[in-house]
C-alpha cells in the first residue's frame, strides 16, 4: 500500500513590524534665488531605493524628496526643492532568508518653515511597515494506491477483491498567492493650454496625484485604469501678469503582460507614482503652450487563487491494522475581498484668512489612525488631510494656502473576521471637491476607497504516512458480533463504522438508510465485519 501525496504550496503570513523615523535638515537658498518672505506650499514624496533582508533585520534605504513654493520678498513666487536621505535598519524577529519582505510607507508629517529669509528648516515623520510572508510546502496524503498490496481504495462501503480499505476524504479551500511580482506602467501625455491662458514663461510648481485607480486580472494580463490629476503653477512670459495655474485630469487605461494571471484570480495590487515629470515645450507655432507629462506607476502585484484541495482525512481496514502518521498543515482561507466607499463632507472655516476670492487647487491625502476588528466587520478610522490653494483679497499676499484635517470612519463588512484574521488594506481617493461657501467658509466633499482583503489562517491535521500491520485478533474478538446502538449527538456514520469494525455501506444496507446522515437518538443494528486478508 502506498499513499498518494500532494505538495500544497501555502503562503503564510508571519507578521508586521512598524517603525517611525524622523528626518530633520536645513537648506540654504541658492544664491541664484530670491529671499523668502513666506512659505506657501510644501509637498514631499518618499522614494525607496532598496529593501534588503539581513538575517533578523531589514535594511531600508531611501530619501525624502520635497519642494516648497514660497513668496519672494519682492513679490511673486519661487520654488525650492531638495532631498533628505535615510538609511534605517528594522528589527524583524524570526525573519528567515527565504522569507518575502514587503514594505509600505507613509509620510505622516512634513513641516517646512523659514529659519530666516535664506534658510529653510525641513522636518518630517515617516512610518515604515515591514510585512513578512513565507512560502511553505506541506506534503499531505490525498489518496491510496494499493499496488500489489491486496488492498484497493474504495468509497465507503464498496469492496474490491478479497479485502477492502475504507477511506474518508474532505475538501479544504485554500487561498494561495498565484502571482507575486512588481511591474511598472508608463504614461506619456501632452497638455495644451486653453485659449484664455497666457504662454508659459517658467514653471513654479508641479504636482501629480493618482485618483480612482482599479486593477483587474484577465487571462494572461493585468488591466489597470484610473485618473492622473495634474496641477501646475506657472509664471507667464509677461512677468507683469499675475500667477497662472492649470489643472487637468488625464484618464489612463492599459494592460500589463502577466502570463500566469487568469480572470478568476483575486487581486491585491498597490499602485504608487514612482516617477513624475512635467516639462513645458513649444507648440507647432513655436509658442510655449504645451506640457509634456511623463509618469511611471509602480505596481506591487499579488494575485490570489482560491482552490479546493481534496485531502485524505482517515482510513482503516476490516482485515488489517492501519497506523496513521499525522502532522499539522497551516494555510490561508479567503474571508472577503471588498472595497469600502466612505463619503466625507465637512464645512471648514479658514481662520485668519482674508476674503477668499477663488479656490485654485485642492489635494487630499488619506492617513489611517486605527483599524479594529469588530463583529463581522472592520472598523477603520483616519483623517483626510486636505491642502487648499486659494486667492484672497489681500493685495500683498494674493495667494494663500491652508492644510485642514477631516476625520472619517468606515465600517467595512467582513463576515467571519476574528482577531486572528490577517487583513491587507489599500487606500485611494476617488473624488475630492472644495467649494466656497462665502467669507472664510469652505465645504469639503470626498469619496474614499478603502480596498481590503481578509484572510483567515487555518491549521488542520493531515496524513503524512501509513503503516499496515496484521490484525489484532484478540482486540477483534472482544468486539461484539452484533450490537444495537443508539446514535449520540456528535456521532457520524464513519466514526460508528470504524469503532465497531464494520463499514458505512454495511450499516446503510443493514438498517435500510436513505443516506449516510444520522442524528442523535437513532437506533442502529451493527454487524461486525471481518474481511479476509
Amino acid at each position: 500500500m502506498e499513499l498518494i501525496k500532494k505538495q500544497i504550496h501555502m503562503n503564510q503570513f508571519k507578521g508586521t513590524v512598524t517603525t517611525q523615523i524622523t528626518l530633520d535638515d536645513d537648506f540654504i537658498v541658492p544664491d541664484t534665488m530670491d529671499d523668502m518672505a513666506q512659505v506657501m506650499l510644501d509637498t514631499g514624496e518618499i522614494q525607496i531605493e532598496s529593501v534588503k533582508n539581513q538575517g533578523e533585520k531589514v535594511a531600508v534605504k531611501g530619501k525624502l524628496e520635497f519642494q516648497v513654493l514660497y513668496r519672494k520678498e519682492g513679490g511673486g513666487l519661487q520654488t525650492l526643492g531638495g532631498s533628505i536621505p535615510f538609511d534605517e535598519t528594522i528589527n524583524a524577529p524570526d525573519l528567515e532568508e527565504k522569507d518575502y519582505v514587503g514594505l509600505n510607507w507613509m509620510l505622516e508629517d512634513l513641516n517646512a518653515e523659514m529659519i530666516n529669509s535664506r534658510k529653510l528648516g525641513v522636518q518630517a515623520i515617516i512610518t515604515l511597515q515591514v510585512r513578512i510572508e513565507t512560502l511553505r510546502d506541506v506534503e499531505a496524503a490525498v489518496d491510496v494506491d494499493m499496488g500489489n498490496g491486496g488492498f484497493a481504495a474504495q468509497t465507503p462501503g464498496e469492496t474490491a477483491g478479497p479485502a477492502q480499505i475504507e477511506t474518508l476524504k474532505r475538501t479544504v479551500n485554500v487561498a494561495a498567492i498565484a502571482v507575486r511580482r512588481k511591474d511598472t506602467y508608463r504614461m506619456k501625455e501632452e497638455i495644451s493650454l486653453t485659449g484664455g491662458k497666457p504662454n508659459i514663461g517658467r514653471l513654479l510648481w508641479r504636482e501629480m496625484k493618482l485618483r480612482d485607480v482599479t486593477t483587474k486580472p484577465l487571462d494572461g494580463k493585468l488591466h489597470i485604469d484610473g485618473d492622473l490629476n495634474v496641477f501646475a503653477i506657472y509664471q507667464a512670459e509677461d512677468e507683469n501678469m499675475p500667477m497662472q495655474w492649470l489643472e487637468e485630469t488625464l484618464p489612463f487605461s492599459g494592460d500589463l503582460d502577466l502570463s500566469d494571471a487568469v480572470e478568476e484570480m483575486v487581486p491585491m495590487v498597490t499602485v504608487r507614482l514612482a516617477h513624475k515629470d512635467l516639462e513645458p515645450k513649444p507648440d507647432y507655432d513655436g509658442e510655449m503652450r504645451e506640457l509634456d507629462v511623463d509618469a511611471v506607476l509602480e505596481l506591487d502585484i499579488k494575485l490570489y487563487q482560491e482552490q479546493d484541495v481534496e485531502l485524505l482525512s482517515d482510513m482503516y481496514s476490516t482485515s488489517r491494522e492501519v497506523e496513521l502518521t499525522r502532522s499539522q498543515a497551516c494555510f490561508d482561507q479567503m474571508l472577503t475581498k471588498n472595497v469600502c466607499k466612505c463619503k466625507v463632507s465637512e464645512k471648514l472655516e479658514l481662520s485668519g484668512a482674508e476674503r477668499i476670492l477663488q479656490i485654485c487647487h485642492n489635494e487630499g491625502t488619506i492617513k489611517l489612525d486605527d483599524v479594529e476588528i469588530g463583529e463581522d466587520n472592520i472598523q477603520i478610522d483616519g483623517v483626510l488631510e486636505v491642502s487648499l490653494l486659494y486667492l484672497t483679497s489681500d493685495d500683498e499676499s494674493p495667494v494663500q494656502a491652508a492644510v485642514e484635517q477631516v476625520p472619517f470612519h468606515c465600517t467595512a463588512e467582513a463576515r467571519g473576521v476574528t482577531k486572528d484574521s490577517v487583513y491587507q488594506l489599500n487606500t485611494g481617493l476617488e473624488q475630492l471637491t472644495a467649494v466656497m461657501m462665502g467669507g472664510e467658509m469652505v465645504e469639503i466633499k470626498a469619496v474614499l476607497a478603502l480596498d481590503f482583503l481578509v484572510l483567515q489562517p487555518v491549521c488542520e491535521p493531515v496524513i503524512t504516512g501509513a503503516q499496515v500491520n496484521p490484525m489484532d485478533m484478540q482486540k477483534l474478538q472482544e468486539l461484539p458480533g452484533i450490537v444495537g446502538y443508539i446514535v449520540q449527538p456528535d456521532d457520524t456514520l464513519w466514526n460508528i463504522a470504524k469503532k465497531f469494525h464494520t463499514t458505512v455501506g454495511n450499516i446503510i444496507s443493514t438498517n435500510e438508510l436513505a443516506d449516510d446522515k444520522v442524528k442523535g437518538g437513532m437506533r442502529l443494528l451493527l454487524v461486525k465485519e471481518i474481511a479476509q486478508p
